[in-house]
Order: structure tokens, then C-alpha cells, then sequence
């Protein structure tokens, strides 16, 4: 990975993902470091990939790789409880109109006690906490690239086994 800044807060770490495995090897690699708290941001346009690595987080955290994980576009969130006792919320904000919608949703729960991977995370506003993982997917190529940004000494520690 190299320095990175493209419109993130702080350089971030760019990742090419040539093709779909390397995007689920991403996922798997999150969904192996996630603890409770934790915070994960996912942003790109359509169709960047942001579904399909938060479903490979969720596969390798839960160790069921041929498990159904749907994207929560109309329903907002999914939970899944992995067996290690972790909850992970997936959540979906393109839908949102306001980020004061939030509040409805229960996040600041997902946010204390859970893991949270979050799509659309620019619709969350002042909500989306300042500790996260930033992981923004944009085309590339015939592929994807990645640029992977610790906001917080809580992901410093861990960006490594991103990598």
C-alpha cells in the first residue's frame, strides 16, 4: 500500500483490488481484526464494491463463507451475532434523507457495544463517530481500489492486518 489522499480527512493507504477475491481477502482481513466498538466506514459509488466487502467481513467473522448476507438497502441494518459473542451491524444509509433519522435506527447502541459497517456513511452527518476505519472504494481499472484510512488510535493499532 501507498500514501493515499483523495478527499479523506488524512492520506490514507491505497489498496488495488483487481477482481472480486481481492475485495472478499479485504473483508475477510477486517472481519478477522473487528472487536466491539469498533467502526468501520464504507463510501464509493454504486456498484464500488461496498456490499460485497462488508458481506465478506460479516462470512469470515461468522465462519460461514457460503452464508446469505444481504445488503440491508430497505431494511437500514442487519445484525449478525458471531461466535465469539460479537454483534456486527451492518447498515445501509443510502436511503436516508436526514442524518436525525439516525437516532431511530439505534446506532449509538451498535456504536458502544458492537462492530458497525457502515454504508453511505456521509448520510450519518455529525452522528458517525471521529474513531473509525474510512475504507473508500472507487473503480479502477477493470478492478477496484481501496484507500483504507485509521481515524483514531482505536484502528492505528490495527491497520497493519489490513494490509
Amino acid at each position: 500500500m501507498t500514501p493515499y489522499h483523495d478527499g479523506m480527512d488524512s492520506p490514507a493507504l491505497a489498496r488495488p483490488l483487481p477482481d472480486i477475491a481481492a475485495t472478499e481477502a479485504l473483508g475477510a482481513a477486517l472481519g478477522a481484526v473487528l472487536r466491539a466498538g469498533d467502526v468501520v466506514a464504507l463510501s464509493g459509488p454504486l456498484g464500488a464494491g461496498k456490499s460485497a466487502l462488508a458481506r465478506a467481513a460479516i462470512r469470515a467473522r461468522l465462519e460461514a463463507p457460503e452464508m446469505d448476507a444481504p445488503s440491508p438497502t430497505f431494511t437500514l441494518v442487519q445484525t449478525y451475532a458471531a461466535p465469539d459473542g460479537l454483534e456486527i451491524w451492518h447498515v445501509d444509509l443510502y436511503r436516508l434523507d436526514d442524518p436525525s433519522e439516525l437516532e431511530e435506527l439505534g446506532l449509538e447502541e451498535a456504536f458502544a457495544g458492537a462492530a458497525a459497517l457502515i454504508e453511505w456513511p456521509e448520510r450519518a452527518g455529525p452522528f458517525l463517530p471521529e474513531d473509525r476505519l474510512d475504507i473508500r472504494l472507487e473503480p479502477a481499472g477493470a478492478g477496484r481500489r481501496a484507500a483504507i484510512a485509521a481515524r483514531g488510535q482505536r484502528w492505528r493499532e490495527r491497520i497493519d492486518g489490513l494490509l
